[in-house]
């Protein structure tokens, strides 16, 4: 054998492991394409009734928000209703009650006045009537005197 011999065998033999590993690669390569394909398949079998599930809960939500918002307008015109009530209460009863409020209040200064006043005489009679009873009591003292003088 010749050097270009050997070194066409040698050749040769590196292309036959290298056609070896290539196919070793491509075997492995169409593996996990296969894999890569299951899983692909599992997850579009499983997220087709997620999606469905999904979209059924989205549109009870979009019903439940449409009652939210019929109950909030329901609020908003019950709440104009008790404003313009009072309004009105305002309007109609308020001047009448601040006017009885007033008249209340005059009547029952006026009657604490009245008592008072009436304790005020009561006790300025008490205090003349005192005042009268110690001159009395006075005066009789001195006649007293005076008679026994004389």
């Amino acid at each position: 054998m010749s050097g270009g011999e050997v070194a066409g065998l040698i050749v040769a033999m590196f292309r036959a492991i290298l056609v070896c590993f290539l196919a070793y690669v491509l075997v492995r390569l169409g593996a996990t394409l296969k894999e890569t394909t299951k899983f692909i398949a599992g997850v579009s079998d499983r997220t087709v009734p997620i999606l469905s599930e999904v979209t059924t809960t989205v549109m009870a939500t979009n019903v439940q928000l449409s009652r939210v918002d019929v109950i909030t307008a329901n609020v908003a015109t019950m709440t104009g209703n008790a404003t313009a009530l009072s309004s009105l209460f305002a309007a109609t009863l308020g001047n009448p009650m601040v006017r009885v409020a007033a008249f209340s209040y005059a009547v029952r200064r006026a009657l604490g006045e009245r008592s008072h006043r009436d304790i005020e005489r009561r006790v300025r009679a008490e205090l003349q009537a005192g005042r009268a009873a110690r001159r009395q009591g006075q005066g009789q003292r001195r006649g007293r005197g005076r008679r026994a003088r004389a």
